[in-house]
């Protein structure tokens, strides 16, 4: 086994809590840097918002949390779980719910903490503001606390885990410029109550859109859900007097009205833009070894983690979407703990380069969008097993897996009612930890 090393965490999030708990694991110093004042990244509830709706004033003030009030998971409980750590927490009713809420996420992460004596380790109210390597090979983490105070300090290596559901991606649509309506991004929403007696745009297709489209339709005069994708179904909702689901916006015009591809025109008051996030990575430097390009494309990252040229001491947690997260998460920690002690081997740059060209070729060849790169969508259990089987562990759990993939299942149409659907198809998933 190699030397312990001295490690920088970049955020305590769920990512940054099971790289903290993996590496303690391995014996290495571990030092998390995280700027709020408690950890739980994107599960900390802020009912703050920017004061630029949109997100995309650089010089706004900027609330990492996206959370709404209401939220609940739209993964059930049994894929919140880690590796080896279920999700047992209860509401404030004492229920074990089938779909937690934000607050049950919240408790689960701080008992993780507790639970694996992470707490020391974690440097609150401390944001980074520059990670870079120096001449000697360590890397130098710049970090500023609330007080306003920077410092610099020296690591063996670095392991960001600071999410990417902060900085929002913003629908572009044809004419609107001109258009005079109020835009705001769902990172910005909160309650719905701001939106009654407002005939309201919901740009999306995925969680995000439809959990607010069935708060905002109870206090608004109309709701009207546009979704790019060719599976959704352009309908009234017969359980709903002011809901549509329409196709992609063709147009905005300068009177208010909106046009849609298949044909309706409505005079919207608000466009609410659900239609998620930039990878966003402001303190790295690299000399433009890591780059996210215009298509939303973290990289190079071997399998999603390692940067070739830079690997192992720069490493990734959380990159990947549309899979079973806390899972993916925890393999991905247990991973990188195991390389940085020498445990587990990583190809030569040469062949973690070559294995990358050849995953972007692919992608290519089947037509999937490069914004699609770091989605797990249609690999996603191959992934998890390789990952896995790296460290030494045994495949996923068949089950996470067939709830995952009903999950996507049932989608295609819409998220609307997808929790009830899903219980109703497999409802021993209460009955799982």
């Amino acid at each position: 086994m190699a030397r312990p090393l001295k490690v920088a965490v970049i955020g305590a999030g769920v990512a940054g809590l099971t790289t903290a708990r993996e590496l303690k694991s391995e014996g290495h110093q571990v030092v998390v840097y995280e700027k709020a004042d408690q950890i739980g990244g994107m599960w900390v509830y802020n009912p703050e918002v920017e004061t630029d709706p949109l997100g995309l004033d650089p010089g706004r003030k900027i609330v990492h949390s996206s959370l709404y009030h209401s939220l609940k998971t739209n993964l059930p409980r049994p894929l919140m779980r880690f590796w080896d750590y279920p999700f047992t927490v209860k509401n404030k009713d004492g229920v074990l719910m089938d779909f937690p809420g934000h607050e049950e996420v919240l408790q689960f992460l701080n008992n993780f903490a507790e639970d694996f004596g992470l707490v020391e380790f974690i440097r609150l109210n401390t944001e980074v503001v520059r990670v870079e390597q120096g001449n000697d090979d360590q890397w130098v983490v710049e970090s500023r606390s609330n007080g306003g105070l920077i410092s610099e300090e020296p690591f063996e290596a670095v392991v960001v885990c600071n999410g990417h559901n902060t900085q929002p991606r913003v629908a572009e649509l044809p004419g609107i410029n001109n258009w005079k309506g109020k835009q705001i991004h769902c990172h910005n929403y909160r309650v719905p109550e701001p939106f009654r007696d407002q005939v309201v745009v919901i740009i999306g297709g995925a969680a995000s859109a439809n959990d607010i489209s069935l708060e905002i339709v109870e206090v608004a005069k109309e709701v009207h859900l546009s979704s790019r994708s060719q599976e959704i179904e352009v309908k009234k909702w017969d359980m709903y007097d002011n809901l549509w689901q329409h196709s992609k916006v063709t147009n905005c015009y300068e009177n208010g009205e909106i046009a849609f591809e298949d044909g309706a025109l409505v005079t919207a008051d608000t466009i609410l833009h659900c239609t998620g996030y930039k990878y966003n990575l402001p303190f790295l430097k690299t000399n433009g070894v890591i780059t996210i390009d215009d298509d939303n494309r973290v990289g190079p990252l071997y399998k999603h983690v390692f940067p070739p040229q830079l690997a192992p001491r720069l490493s990734f947690v959380g990159i990947p979407r549309v899979a079973i997260n806390f899972v993916m998460i925890d393999l991905q920690a247990k991973w990188v703990a195991s390389v940085l002690s020498g445990k587990v081997s990583l190809p030569s740059e040469e062949d973690m380069s070559a294995d990358l060209e050849q995953c972007y070729r692919l992608l290519e060849e089947k037509g999937i969008p490069k914004h699609h790169t770091h989605s797990l969508d249609l690999n996603m259990h191959e992934y998890l097993d390789w990952v896995a089987a790296q460290v030494g562990l045994p495949p996923v759990d068949k089950r996470q897996k067939e709830i995952f993939y009903k999950i996507r299942e049932i989608l295609p149409t819409s998220w609307i009612g997808f929790r009830e659907m899903l219980l109703k198809q497999l409802p021993w998933i209460s009955r799982i930890s």
